[in-house]
């Protein structure tokens, strides 16, 4: 759908003086046909003329209505489209396909902790790259480690009493 902008001018109230132009009619035929090619050498399209009521003030308390003439024009916007362009977002299936590890990065990690079994498990993985079911807290990364090293402590502490 075109959009369009719109101009009003005041009509001309009285002719141009111009070469070969003689007669008060032919002057303000003149007059009206430079303003229109005028504004037509800008883009501006002649829409139609009209006689519109203007009150204005006459002394100190009162008001008279003056008729004015004006000439109506149009033009199409086109900058409009132009400066409206929204940014397009990546589909969802995009966003899954990124976050996804590839097969070899899975398995890479199973087989560094199988070779690994008497080392104590720890979690050096952010929080960001889980794919654990979300339980709606954020950041619970650093909550998981602090369970840990309380047992630990907690292991320690329970360690048999030597009898010396």
């Amino acid at each position: 759908m075109p959009r369009y902008e719109y101009k009003v001018v005041p009509a001309p109230s009285k002719g141009l003086k111009g070469k070969g132009v003689k007669g008060a009619e032919a002057r303000f035929s003149y007059a009206l046909q430079e303003l229109m090619n005028g504004l037509a050498g800008y883009g501006w399209e002649y829409q139609r003329a009209e006689t519109l009521p203007s009150i204005e003030r006459s002394g100190l308390t009162s008001t008279t209505t003056e008729w004015r003439n004006v000439l109506v024009f149009r033009r199409l916007r086109e900058d409009d489209t132009a400066d409206f362009a929204p940014e397009l977002l990546p589909g969802p299936a995009d966003d899954e396909a990124e976050a996804a590890p590839s097969s070899d990065e899975s398995d890479a990690p199973a087989a560094a902790a199988e070779t690994d079994s008497d080392a104590p498990k720890t979690d050096d993985t952010p929080a960001d790259t889980k794919n654990d079911d979300d339980n709606g807290v954020e950041d619970t990364g650093d909550v998981k480690k602090v369970g840990t090293s309380l047992g630990k402590r907690a292991q320690f502490k329970n360690l048999p009493v030597s009898d010396d």
